[in-house]
C-alpha cells in the first residue's frame, strides 16, 4: 500500500495551490481576526497520494506562536489532515512555539470535531466577528454548512 507523502510547497505547486483556495475559500485570502493573509504566498505542506496532490496545509509563525491559516484534504478517511497537521506541528515544535492556532467558524462542525480529536483544545469564541472579516472578504457567505448562519470565529490551540 502505497502512503501519504508529506513534502513542503514548491513553485511547481502555485497554480494547484490557487485552485483549491478559491474552490474551498473562495479567494486567495483569508481572514483570521481581522487580519487578511494571502494564503497562496504562506509557507505549508501539500500532501500526495500515488503521486497525485490530495492536501494542502498553510501557516504562519510569528514570535512563539505558529498559526495555521488553512487546511484542505482532497480525501478523506486517508489521514491526509491529520499528516498535514502534525507536519505544521513538527515545524512549530522545531522553531520552538509555544502555541499551535487556528480559527474556524461556528458553522463548522466537521473541523471542530476533527482538531479536538487530535488534541485541540476550544479556548475562544469571538462573537460576530465574520462581520468584520465581511469587511475585508466580501465573499464570506452569510450561511455556511449543514444551513448555520456563519457568525462566529472559534479559536482552537495546542500548547507545545
Amino acid at each position: 500500500m502505497t502512503s501519504i507523502q508529506i513534502r513542503s510547497i514548491d513553485a511547481t505547486d502555485a497554480d494547484w495551490i490557487t485552485c483549491i483556495l478559491v474552490e474551498n475559500w473562495l479567494s486567495t485570502r483569508i481572514v483570521s481576526r481581522g487580519s487578511v493573509y494571502n494564503a497562496d504566498q504562506l509557507p505549508g505542506f501539500v500532501a500526495s497520494f500515488d503521486s497525485k496532490r490530495v492536501g494542502l496545509v498553510t501557516y504562519r509563525t510569528e514570535g512563539d506562536q505558529c498559526e495555521i491559516i488553512t487546511l484542505n484534504s482532497l480525501e478523506e478517511g486517508m489521514g491526509i489532515g491529520t499528516a498535514l497537521v502534525n507536519a505544521v506541528r513538527l515545524v512549530a515544535v522545531a522553531s520552538k512555539t509555544r502555541r499551535l492556532w487556528l480559527i474556524t467558524t461556528n458553522a463548522n462542525i466537521e473541523a471542530l470535531r476533527f482538531y479536538q480529536r487530535r488534541g485541540f483544545s476550544l479556548v475562544a469564541i469571538h462573537r460576530n466577528a465574520l462581520e468584520e472579516s465581511r469587511k475585508l472578504k466580501p465573499e464570506i457567505p452569510a450561511i455556511g454548512s449543514n444551513g448555520i448562519p456563519l457568525r462566529d470565529e472559534l479559536e482552537l490551540e495546542m500548547l507545545l
